[in-house]
């Protein structure tokens, strides 16, 4: 398996197709395989990169307190193990909010930004505020094998198919990587810096996704050279629920970036 060794962690990746740098990072307790869709149409025009975010999939994940900031940095470290300068990222859900914080932190790495069903932030409104912790709390108290079925029934009501992928991917982690991992994804936060985001970006998401939509409108007014496109019949994992759609969307969005 490739891999490699990247602020102290071991990071999965795979590489297919040539041409300019797309690298997808994928939804909290997914894996790379998330993608397939995606790299199987644009590897015929640029070189797409899928990795596992540490404590996800094939990548390891340290003891101790998860530091959200280390997402972003350990993308960064993946590119510059691939020798690649900058690159265009295409992120779902927690990986979108990575691509986000990559974006303005390390803003000459990053050419375009796709972003999928992704949050800037858990403390939205008070509705956020209020769940947030309560889901932190209750998560402590179910099963792995529980979180995984619940996660599973809720994001395959569109998309049948989805329901094996998510549980093969919650099968790839441990509850206490889970758990330590979903505490970090909580603190991640963007208020006050999506200004910052100076490249092209394409905000896509499900007319069906209750979980970060009511944040999409407010995302895309706070990005400056952002376009905002609703995808119709999908739920929160957009880019396997409406494939077509959101091939159909990014490609128009990639044109320019083409070799």
């Amino acid at each position: 398996m490739p891999t490699c060794q990247v602020n102290g962690v071991t990071l999965y990746y795979e590489v297919k197709g040539e041409g300019k740098p797309l690298v997808f990072t994928h939804g909290h307790s997914l894996y790379h395989k998330q993608w397939e869709p995606q790299v199987e149409y644009f590897s015929q025009f640029f070189k797409t990169i899928v990795w596992d975010a540490r404590g996800h999939g094939h990548s390891t994940l340290p003891k101790g307190k998860v530091d959200p900031d280390d997402f972003s940095k350990d993308l960064v470290g993946l590119l510059d193990h691939l020798g690649i300068d900058s690159a265009i990222l295409c992120g779902l859900s927690f990986g979108g909010h990575v691509s986000i914080q990559t974006a303005f932190k390390y803003p000459e790495r990053v050419e375009g930004l796709i972003l999928i069903g992704a949050p800037y932030t858990n403390r939205f409104n008070f509705y956020e505020r209020f769940t947030t912790p309560i889901s932190k709390f209750s998560l402590r108290l179910m099963s792995l094998k529980m979180v995984a079925k619940m996660t599973a029934d809720m994001l395959s009501k569109i998309n049948p198919d989805n329901h094996k992928l998510i549980t093969d991917s919650f099968g790839l982690m441990t509850r206490d990587n889970f758990l330590r991992h979903w505490s970090g994804n909580l603190r991640m936060d963007s208020r006050g810096q999506l200004h910052k985001v100076k490249c092209p970006t394409l905000i896509l998401y499900g007319d069906n996704d209750v979980m970060v939509g009511r944040q999409q409108q407010s995302l895309a007014e706070q990005i400056p050279n952002s376009t905002l496109k609703v995808i119709s019949n999908a739920h929160h994992v957009t880019n396997l629920d409406n494939i077509h759609e959101v091939n159909e969307q990014m490609e128009s969005f990639l044109k320019p970036f083409r070799e």
